[in-house]
């Protein structure tokens, strides 16, 4: 399956080089992204990171539309430098000129959400819970203490757990 996308890539770096007449040195691509965003380009490392879970689920339009935003970053970058914003005119420019597609930012892929669990802590004075995420409510039982903003006590954890 990956390969189907590396051709891609491949293929929307042909076009650049025929619309610019000019060559672009080929990025590595990888397949470690997760989470929420479908692609990401990373202009010094000349690299194109996709997640495979969202590819998978949204083949099609993937391959039409996310692989050539992505490529497209990295095509901007090499032609226009550093000072170019990263949705802009440049690299609109070659969303349309090149691969006649609209200048989309994001994708609107349906993404699942993983679950949290939330710490709930309190307050003697408030009537209020503090919900911490697992990293805060490690630093507290490392030592670290957290205050009310209205009473300045410290809040305390109150043994209770919470999914989101």
């Amino acid at each position: 399956m990956p390969e189907l996308l590396k051709s891609r890539v491949e293929t929307c770096y042909q076009q650049a080089e025929s619309f610019f007449k000019r060559p672009f040195p080929r990025p590595e691509v990888s397949f470690k992204l997760r989470g929420q965003k479908a692609g990401v380009a990373h202009l010094h490392e000349n690299l194109l990171r996709f997640n495979l879970q969202l590819y998978r689920e949204n083949s099609e339009d993937f391959l039409k539309q996310t692989v050539p935003h992505e490529v497209a970053h990295l095509v901007a970058h090499q032609l226009f430098g550093e000072r170019i914003q990263p949705h802009g005119e440049e690299w609109q420019l070659i969303m349309r000129g090149v691969y006649e597609l609209p200048p989309h930012r994001c994708h609107n892929y349906a993404v699942k959400r993983r679950t949290v669990t939330r710490y709930i802590y309190r307050c003697p004075c408030a009537g209020s819970d503090f919900p911490f995420s697992a990293q805060r409510h490690s630093l507290v039982r490392q030592g670290r203490r957290y205050l009310c903003r209205r009473c300045r006590n410290t809040l305390v954890y109150s043994g209770e757990t919470r999914v989101e």
